[in-house]
């Protein structure tokens, strides 16, 4: 098959992204695909070759890539692209898609994972991987994951959904409970989290966080075992347990090398796997997701899990979870990467009628 692979973007995860492109591309050409790996915000200007023959292209437009231990410059980026509009789509972006059979989305955050991608190809006619747009815009804001939780009865920390300008800082110190977690509703990676444990650390993290936007999710701060399991298809996967080297599994654990520990299968018993799993296939149907999803919990000492949240497009990059646990089903790399193309296009024609 043409397969595009639409990677990078403009999110804070954009170096991610582009890891997990480069992976998921290289292992589509090995096995006989004409992948090519296309930037959705910078495009094709990089590419000087005709349009018509860009899945013949040399490697598949493939490059090294790998996480930096920062998250990206996105200004840097934004004033890198010649074509300096204001669009998020980059020059021929949406012409190499539909040329395509299908189009692999490696993207991850904001920039990928809230559906507008989605919405525009299904516009277009053009089969992707993944869930649609609905599912994956409702996924990517916490705030409504938390009430769909709450409505399926998926146990969850306490929260609150908080908008707020800086006005508002000295009130939520004094309203809020410490220690809690703070997120942006929008985020991934653990980028544009805090976890404070006092009231100073609380006022430093709501200014902090107001650099991403002026809406967060405050919730109790809940303490376990931090456990991720993946859904592949209508089946959820043996578990993971993450050990962060820091205090917590942050970006730089997450993506530098020894920078976690990371066992799979997870050592939790049966019946703590099947409850994470149950609720993971819980909140990936309740979502209406498709395809595969990886949701994050906390097991608590008295082995209760807590759901965090959910993750539509997840990581593909050499140190990600969901390839480790398609491992232990006898999925390698590639073969989740076709796996992945083949229950997608299953996945839009079922759509389609």
């Amino acid at each position: 098959m043409k397969i595009v692979v639409l990677a990078g973007g403009l999110s804070t995860e954009r170096q991610v992204a582009l890891t997990s492109g480069t992976g998921v591309c290289k292992a589509l050409r090995q096995r006989g695909h004409k992948a090519v790996l296309v930037d959705m915000f910078l495009g094709l200007e990089s590419y000087d070759g005709a349009l018509e023959d860009i899945f013949d292209a040399p490697d598949g437009l493939c490059g090294q890539s790998r996480v930096e231990s920062v998250e990206p410059d996105l200004e840097a980026v934004r004033r890198s692209r010649r074509d300096q509009s204001p669009s998020l789509l980059g020059q021929d972006v949406l012409t190499v898609c539909r040329m395509a059979d299908v189009v692999f989305l490696a993207l991850h955050g904001s920039c990928g994972e809230d559906g507008r991608i989605q919405a525009a190809l299904d516009l277009l006619g053009v089969p992707y991987t993944g869930s649609g747009y609905l599912g994956s815009g409702m996924a990517m804001d916490k705030s409504v994951t938390k009430r769909m939780m709450d409505s399926l009865g998926i146990r969850t920390a306490p929260w609150r959904d908080v908008h707020y300008t800086e006005s508002d800082i000295p009130r939520l110190v004094e309203e809020l409970e410490v220690p809690c977690a703070v997120k942006i509703v929008n985020g991934g990676s653990s980028l544009g989290v805090e976890l404070p444990d006092t009231k100073e650390q609380l006022e430093k993290a709501l200014r902090d966080l107001l650099r991403y936007g002026d809406h967060v999710v405050v919730e109790k701060k809940i303490k376990g075992r931090e456990i991720q399991i993946a859904v592949l298809g209508d089946e959820y996967l043996p578990a993971v347990e993450i050990i962060p080297r820091g205090e917590y599994f942050d970006y730089v654990s997450k993506y530098q090398k020894d920078g976690a520990v990371e066992l799979c299968p997870a050592p939790i018993t049966d019946a703590e796997w099947r409850q994470v799993g149950e609720m993971a296939l819980k909140l990936h149907r309740g979502l209406g997701l498709s395809v595969y999803s990886r949701s994050d919990f906390l097991l608590d000492e008295n082995g209760q899990a807590w759901c965090l949240e959910i993750n539509t497009l997840p990581g593909m990059t050499p140190t990600s979870l969901v390839p480790q646990e398609a491992a232990q089903v006898g999925l390698d790399y590639g073969d989740l990467c076709e796996r992945i193309v083949e229950l997608s296009l299953a996945a839009r024609k079922a759509a389609r009628t």
